[in-house]
């Protein structure tokens, strides 16, 4: 791993290459995409068939093979054209669809996130009127599971890989030990890790996209979907960067390694959160010195342990890491609220979504490192306060008759110094201390890590109140009202489940269900439903349902303003019997 200074300016101009590339494919838009509306709307029923499916997002989007997935009424598979971007931007998907017959249709979408994530999901129409039936057509999994467990693994090993290989030779350079043997096997496990698993991701990306089985992470056309992609792209660029390390002078010219350090700390940032959504630039720089200082702390302090299981660590070494540490958590607190702000988006969403949920179980496992680092601070203050302030004895005057000049007090004999290796460190009580404070928080550094790849993979709390403020949110949602009955006669009794949808102004449909109490269906003579509005004397206007066989419907209710609405339900079970219920239902 060796090649000598020849190889410098090469090396620096394909670093810096790299750097242009991965700079240049980060798109501004919004982390994580989140399904924002689509037409038709998520449970209407159309009068006629559409002759097109759009679905809107977030953010960008890629799309794949099979990327919209329509099914019929009786659950099968209708044969459509590939989904395409429409003409006005990447963050809208139009389908045309052939003709529909009459029933409920379901659309099974799946797309990449301009943050490199697959999102999918499912939503419902209906042409004419809903289907009888209540089954759920067999969509296909929205990822195989195991690839979604090697993927994650993969992920958080190339974090921890990162932090051991950046870090120990951030430690190496800054806090210069006199004895780096104990380094060079953490350099080469890093190197080696890291490599491996970002092979590993770039093979597993294809099926973690088309949610896949991973032996099928070898199809031809899926590679050449990966290398052509910016998330296969920034895998390659880490690879070539770790060759590039791999063939560095070790011990020269120390700042060349600073480059090829930066460039794979970018290569996580331009396919993660930070390459997408608001102040892109901002934040991939916040991006790229969080990992930085990460590696510097917990790789450093990988490095530190090793170190002190030999008798050679001076002192000094372990006031410059502790100086190296409280700079990294520094950066790590600035570019942390920053990137927390980014993601969140408000204080709400750190309770209401995974996200903010995520984000505090970090925050929580981050205090407690910094409580294990401050332990193991206070250790080495006073390691260095002992060898910088030694004890001079109390002089006092001399007693007349006696000798002149000041003689010293009489007083009990000191407790022996503790013993000390040639390096400077503690060998008692205080160095085994130091060695398990390390190691906890070195243990608490890799559940931070682990947390850190969760919240890298779960949906941004900002995309979500997006979404919801999205064209699909600012409609009113569908209201669904029970009205229980009871004509005072045998068999009289029941409820009745009633659907408006949209439940704003304008054209409405309606769907009744009439069950019985044991919960069961059941067919009456005759359901009507009339609207009226007290407050401005509007009303009743009657929404004419018919009976389509086991339910009652209508798409043509029109309701003119918006308001507090009563609801009233005739339901007639005999010739002779019926009752009148009355609700409230809010109008947009």
């Amino acid at each position: 791993m060796h090649v000598g200074g020849r190889l410098r300016r090469p090396a620096l101009l394909a670093a810096l290459l790299t750097l242009l590339v991965l700079l240049g494919s980060a798109p501004p838009a919004a982390a994580h995409a989140a399904l924002s509306g689509t037409d038709p709307r998520d449970g209407t029923v159309l009068r006629t068939a559409p002759r097109q499916l759009t679905l809107s997002f977030t953010e960008s989007v890629g799309l794949l093979d099979g990327s919209v997935r329509l099914f019929g009424p009786d659950n099968r598979r209708v044969r459509i054209d590939e989904a395409r971007h429409a003409p006005d931007g990447d963050d809208t998907v139009r389908v045309p669809l052939p003709g529909l017959r009459t029933g409920t249709y379901t659309v099974a979408w799946r797309v990449v996130s301009a943050d490199s994530h697959p999102v999918s999901g499912a939503f419902t129409f209906s042409v004419g009127e809903r289907s009888r039936t209540a089954a759920l057509p067999d969509t296909g999994p929205p990822e195989h599971p195991a690839t979604g467990v090697l993927h994650t693994l993969a992920r958080h090993l190339s974090y921890l890989a990162a932090a051991l290989l950046l870090g120990t030779a951030a430690f190496a350079a800054f806090c210069r030990p006199p004895d780096t043997r104990p380094l060079r096997r953490l350099l080469t496990t890093g190197w080696w890790t890291l490599l491996a698993t970002t092979l590993a991701l770039f093979l597993l990306r294809a099926p973690y996209e088309t949610g896949t089985a991973p032996w099928t992470a070898l199809d031809m056309d899926g590679l050449r979907r990966t290398a052509t992609g910016r998330p296969g792209t920034a895998l390659l660029c880490r690879v070539a960067l770790l060759l590039l390390l791999a063939g560095l002078p070790r011990r020269r010219t120390p700042w060349l390694h600073a480059v090829p350090a930066v460039g794979l700390a970018l290569t996580w940032a331009a396919a993660e959160h930070a390459s997408a959504g608001i102040q892109v630039p901002v934040a991939m720089t916040s991006s790229v010195l969080h990992l930085l200082a990460m590696a510097a702390w917990l790789g450093g302090l990988a490095a530190l342990l090793a170190c002190l299981r030999r008798d050679t660590l001076p002192a000094t070494t372990v006031h410059r890491y502790s100086r190296l540490a409280f700079t990294s958590v520094t950066v790590l607190a600035v570019t942390g609220v920053y990137q927390s702000w980014r993601g969140l988006g408000s204080l709400d969403a750190l309770r209401g979504t995974p996200y903010g949920r995520l984000l505090l179980l970090k925050l929580a496992a981050v205090a407690v490192l910094l409580g294990a680092a401050a332990a193991s601070r206070r250790l080495v203050r006073r390691a260095g306060q002992a060898e910088e302030v030694p004890a001079l004895p109390e002089q006092v005057p001399a007693p007349v008759g006696g000798p002149a000049g000041p003689q010293p007090r009489p007083r009990a004999p000191l407790p022996a110094p503790e013993p000390r290796r040639p390096g400077g460190t503690p060998a008692g009580p205080d160095r085994r201390r130091l060695r398990r404070t390390v190691l906890a928080e070195l243990a608490v550094g890799v559940v931070v890590l682990a947390l850190t790849t969760l919240l890298t993979g779960t949906l941004p709390g900002r995309a979500v109140a997006e979404a919801a403020a999205g064209p699909a949110a600012g409609l009113p949602p569908t209201t669904t009202t029970t009205v229980p009955f009871d004509t005072g006669t045998p068999g009289g009794s029941g409820t009745v489940h009633i659907t408006l949808d949209p439940a704003r102004t304008g054209e409405n449909s309606v769907q009744a269900v009439v069950f019985a109490p044991d919960g069961g269906p059941v067919a009456v003579p005759e359901l009507r439903i009339t609207f009226t509005l007290p407050a401005q004397d509007i009303g009743p206007i009657d929404a004419g349902l018919a009976d389509r066989g086991g339910y009652w419907a209508t798409d043509r209710l029109d309701l003119p303003v918006p308001g507090d609405w009563r609801m009233k339900v005739t339901v007639r079970v005999s010739e002779f019997d019926q009752v009148t219920v009355a609700r409230g239902v809010r109008i947009e």
